[in-house]
């Protein structure tokens, strides 16, 4: 099987509407925060979506990505597959500073977003990704994770 074309990046493409975005350039919008692969709870009573510091069992708690995010599936098949197709189903329970929900909702993004700052480690620096604070949700029972509940995600 050929592997398909690099796909590339237009200049400032984070400015572009977001489901005009081609595969490359939707990858390049994530921030590197950490924060979406934190585990929730969601409350089938109200629809409400609290975040906990219980991380995803692939989340690499120092580079805040994952630790493999091309075969991800096969080691958690539940991980959500983010597109510009089913953001709308998705951004609701996504973090305010999501750099998808963000232009979702068509707002810049944040003077931090390494496509802003030109470093990747701003995100890091300014406080705004989950690197130091996380806790593997194998050490932790999910009976457990109300405990676990950040009260500000920002």
């Amino acid at each position: 099987m050929a592997k398909p074309a690099d796909e590339t990046k237009r200049p400032e493409f984070w400015r572009l509407p977001i489901r005009s975005l081609n595969t490359t350039e939707w990858e390049a919008l994530c921030d590197g925060c950490g924060k979406c692969c934190l585990n929730k709870l969601e409350y089938e009573d109200t629809g409400e979506v609290e975040f906990t510091r219980v991380a995803c069992r692939l989340l690499d708690g120092e580079s805040c990505r994952c630790a493999n995010y091309e075969i991800r599936h096969q080691f958690v098949p539940e991980c959500v597959r983010l597109s510009p197709k089913n953001i709308t189903e998705i951004a609701y329970w996504m973090p305010a500073t999501c750099a998808y929900r963000l232009r979702f909702d068509n707002k810049p993004l944040p003077e931090w977003h390494y496509l802003i700052s030109g470093d990747p480690e701003t995100v890091h620096a300014e406080g705004h990704s989950v690197r130091g604070w996380t806790v593997p949700e194998f050490e932790i029972p999910e009976d457990e994770w109300e405990n676990y509940v950040i009260e500000d995600l920002s």
